[in-house]
């Protein structure tokens, strides 16, 4: 895609052989990585199908098993645990059978909670898949798109700004769902700024933020055309100009522009865009691949890598993440045996 366009961006080349791989995802088990976001349940519901429903032109599911795993923002924090790296949480959930539930999940997978509050007022976003034959039938969302009060988003805040100075990187994983507000972000980008704490952030189309301050943005294709205000484009030097508006507007170290099939690109200050083909081999399930991204990327960073090496790194874990069902995550083996098989 990008062959047409080497004027405009530097393609990518291997910057962590194997060897130097095995030692920065070593070096990561030191790490500790705060997550502050929109903490969510995922419920899989496995089954068969064989027969349509008399009542309806729809599926008839025979659930064979269940799973659940902490989503959104939560999913980055089963992301950073599988690397080895302890996460901290913070972010509201309600008091309900799902709340405890995740954090039930959250404390099994040794991931902090002590970020977490917790609500009488809203209930616990809860995301319910149904899966047959490695496909989903349906996915089902029970949540309240009500914003959390200024003293709920507060208390969030508090926890989260108590833990944050021992922490070496901090994520902003914005899911829409009303936690961050320019003023929560403000406080949390100062914070680790004056820290020199690295912040990597998961922007959200449907909730239009300055940014300015962090490490790193990482928007997707369509969130950046939404950010710049114009409509999505399928040329790559629409990509280049969009994410080069981007990095000027947010005043970023690194904008990372994620584009699927096409891959990524990287965005620094008077330096040419740096363009990562993708990885993926198959792609099976590209739900919670962002979340593996945003956490390669700010461990990354928190581990001195350069933003290119952090996000070539992120670039390949995310073509093993779509490759699995449901929301996934990758471990160390794992990467070094795909930086192998792509060496």
């Amino acid at each position: 895609m990008f062959r047409h366009h080497l004027e405009m961006v530097s393609l990518a080349k291997t910057h962590l052989p194997p060897p130097r791989l095995k030692s920065t995802l070593a070096s990561f088990r030191k790490l500790r990585v705060l997550v502050v976001g929109d903490l969510m349940l995922d419920e899989f519901i496995y089954g068969r199908v064989s027969r349509i429903s008399p009542e309806a032109p729809v599926p008839v599911v025979h659930v064979e098993r269940e799973q659940a795993y902490p989503g959104g923002a939560a999913n980055v924090g089963r992301n950073l645990a599988a690397l080895g790296i302890h996460a901290e949480l913070s972010g509201g959930i309600g008091q309900d059978p799902a709340g405890q539930r995740l954090l039930t999940l959250l404390r099994h997978g040794k991931i902090g909670t002590s970020g977490i509050c917790r609500s009488n007022k809203f209930p616990t976003i809860l995301k319910t898949r149904i899966l047959a034959r490695q496909q989903q039938v349906v996915r089902v969302d029970r949540e309240e798109p009500s914003h959390l009060t200024p003293k709920e988003r507060e208390a969030v805040l508090k926890k989260a700004l108590h833990v944050l100075p021992r922490c070496d990187a901090v994520i902003l994983e914005d899911y829409g769902k009303g936690l961050f507000d320019q003023a929560f972000v403000d406080a949390l980008l100062t914070a680790a700024q004056n820290k020199g704490i690295p912040t990597a952030v998961d922007p959200n189309i449907h909730n239009p933020l300055d940014w300015h301050g962090a490490t790193l943005v990482k928007p997707n294709r369509v969130e950046a055309f939404g950010a710049i205000g114009q409509p999505d484009s399928s040329r790559p030097e629409d990509w280049i100009a969009a994410g080069e508006e981007l990095l000027l507007r947010w005043s970023c170290r690194y904008l990372l522009l994620t584009l699927g099939e096409h891959g990524m690109i990287l965005f620094q200050p008077h330096t040419r865009p740096f363009a990562i083909p993708s990885r993926a081999q198959e792609v099976y399930d590209v739900s919670g691949a962002g979340d593996t991204v945003i956490t390669l990327l700010a461990s990354g960073l928190a581990a001195g890598l350069s933003g290119p090496a952090a996000a070539e790194i992120a670039n390949l874990a995310a073509g093993i993440v779509v490759g699995k069902l449901g929301t996934a995550t990758v471990t160390p083996a794992e990467l070094i045996d795909a930086a192998r098989h792509h060496g």
